[in-house]
């Protein structure tokens, strides 16, 4: 694949899809990929017809496999899975992903989905989004795929509008409540009106502050989030948890250098033994969320999957406010499993487009602060198999002209763009600072 050239291009398949590979799996970056592959032609002396490529060249290659992938030719079956959710960015802008695979070709019971399992279907920048805006957009999706058999989200109050909608029209579509953000909520319900809770989250702010210019800033609480926090529970819970341990272990095992040390951590950490019980139900609550998060996510949701969760939870929950939430989302599975037909097992984790958002921030770096770009496109590229068959096609059926012609038309100017217009415009007007 090294010795292969598509038409019009001076780099080989094979040099196309190593860059492709270290930005998308190995988490270069994409000046990174391009000095990676000059330090293997200098150190590594390898009998591989490698060019010097920018990092704009390996962008446009990692667009234009994105718009192939995306615009290409999907079948048309009544068994598709539509994973829907909207990534925000800078201002008003949103973009609604959705990803869609067989649930003929779910992968193996035990095994969750992946990048490589699932197809991007659709890419749709909006400004505004209402139920029944996300309902024409649906609607329009059907042309690519025929109409899915289950649509799966986070159940957000305009796509769960548009998607009941939506399934009004179409009967043979089930909505999906997504299992992580039902646990969130769950989570939310139950931590809302914990005073304890409350409080910990207060002492754990100001603990960081603290200690984060002492010698004890490897024990700092980690960053809380603003947005989907509830979501966010398990990391703060099992910061106290190993916390309380430390704390325990210091002044039983003087495991700390001096007693100047000991009482240094006593004042600023010592806090957190006033935790120890709310702790341990918080604790147990996490390990029943991610207990029943996995079963979904490896299982699916077929007619024995409440039973089934039910045997793997029966031992974990101690405390009647654990029981009461472990009886709620035994509850949950089994009425969205009865959306299942007899023999089917349907998808009931969109874990995987939160992955692949999550890889979107990552690439895109500080980007994401000008608003949406072409780099967007990426998330396309992120999914389904790369192989060295799919980038020759793609390289030979996408010009670059092509793929910055759909995303002019889609994204317009980013917020970077309309910035320099208008300080340049302010500049050429002639204002001056300081003048009247």
């Amino acid at each position: 694949m090294f010795r292969c050239i598509p038409f019009h291009h001076r780099h080989s398949v094979g040099q196309i899809l190593l860059v492709v590979s270290l930005v998308l799996s190995a988490a270069s970056s994409l000046r990174g990929a391009s000095r990676v592959i000059e330090i293997v032609k200098r150190v590594l002396p390898l009998p591989l017809p490698l060019r010097s490529c920018s990092y704009w060249t390996g962008r446009l290659w990692l667009l234009r496999l994105g718009y192939y992938k995306l615009t290409r030719a999907k079948k048309q079956a009544e068994d598709w899975v539509w994973i829907v959710d909207h990534t925000i960015q800078i201002g008003s802008e949103k973009c609604l992903l959705i990803l869609g695979l067989r649930l003929s070709q779910l992968p193996p019971v035990g095994t969750s989905v992946c990048h490589a399992d699932v197809e991007a279907i659709d890419l749709i920048p909006v400004t505004k989004s209402t139920g029944d805006i996300v309902w024409q957009q649906l609607e329009e999706t059907v042309e690519k795929t025929g109409i899915p058999r289950e649509i799966l989200s986070d159940h957000g109050p305009d796509l769960h509008a548009g998607i009941r909608k939506f399934c009004d029209a179409h009967p043979q579509t089930c909505s999906i409540y997504d299992i992580t953000h039902k646990a969130a909520t769950v989570m939310k319900h139950t931590l809302e009106s914990d005073e304890d809770w409350q409080r910990f989250t207060k002492r754990a702010a100001q603990s960081k502050s603290q200690i984060q210019q002492t010698a004890f800033a490897y024990l700092s609480a980690p960053k809380q989030q603003s947005k989907a926090r509830f979501m966010n529970v398990g990391k703060l819970v099992k910061w106290g948890w190993n916390l309380l341990s430390v704390v325990e272990q210091a002044s039983t095992e003087g495991t700390l250098a001096g007693e100047e040390q000991q009482q240094e951590l006593e004042r600023k950490l010592g806090w957190v033994r006033e935790f120890r019980e709310p702790l341990e139900q918080w604790h147990e609550f996490i390990q029943l969320i991610d207990m029943t998060e996995s079963v979904v996510r490896e299982e699916g949701l077929h007619h024995e999957i409440g039973r089934v969760l039910a045997d793997r939870l029966k031992d974990a929950a101690s405390a009647t406010r654990t029981q009461a939430i472990r009886a709620e989302l035994v509850d949950f599975v089994h009425e969205e499993s009865l959306k299942a037909r007899p023999q089917e097992r349907l998808l009931g984790s969109s874990e995987v487009i939160e992955s692949v958002f999550g890889k979107l921030k990552r690439l895109e770096q500080d980007q994401a602060n000008s608003g949406f770009t072409g780099l967007v496109l990426s998330v396309a590229a992120m999914v389904s198999v790369t192989t060295a068959e799919i980038i020759y096609q793609a390289m030979e059926s996408v010009s670059t002209k092509t793929m910055l012609d759909w995303c002019r038309e889609k994204f317009g100017k980013s917020v970077q763009a309309k910035r320099k217009e208008a300080f340049t415009c302010a500049q050429k007007s002639g204002t001056k600072m300081g003048s009247t």
